[in-house]
C-alpha cells in the first residue's frame, strides 16, 4: 500500500504581500496634524486661558477631534478639558490638583 505525501495546495491568496521592509513603521493618522498643532499650543497656553478654535477649520468634525486629542493627551500624562458652542472648540489644560 502506497502512501501519499501530504502537500498543501496552491490556492489563491486573497490579499497582496509587501516585503516587510516596506511596511509602515510609524501610525500617522489623519488628525496628526491638528493634534500635533493643538498638543503645541497647549503647552504654550498659560493656566487659566482656552484656545478658541473655529469648527469649520477642523479636519473632522468636532467628536473626531475630541476623540484624538483625548488619546493622544491621555499617552502625555496631560489633563485637558473641552467645550464647545456652534461655532468653536475650545481647549484648556486642567489647574493641576493641589
Amino acid at each position: 500500500m502506497a502512501t501519499r505525501s501530504k502537500v498543501p495546495s496552491e490556492t489563491t491568496m486573497n490579499f497582496r504581500s509587501i516585503e516587510q521592509e516596506e511596511v509602515p513603521k510609524g501610525r500617522d493618522g489623519k488628525h496628526k496634524q491638528i493634534v500635533t498643532e493643538l498638543l503645541s499650543d497647549l503647552a504654550q497656553l498659560a493656566v487659566g486661558r482656552a484656545l478658541k478654535i473655529p469648527l469649520n477649520e477642523l479636519p473632522d468634525t468636532k467628536e473626531n477631534i475630541r476623540s484624538a486629542l483625548n488619546r493622544a493627551t491621555r499617552q502625555q500624562g496631560l489633563e485637558v478639558s473641552t467645550s464647545s458652542d456652534a461655532e468653536f472648540l475650545y481647549v484648556w489644560k486642567e489647574a493641576p490638583k493641589a
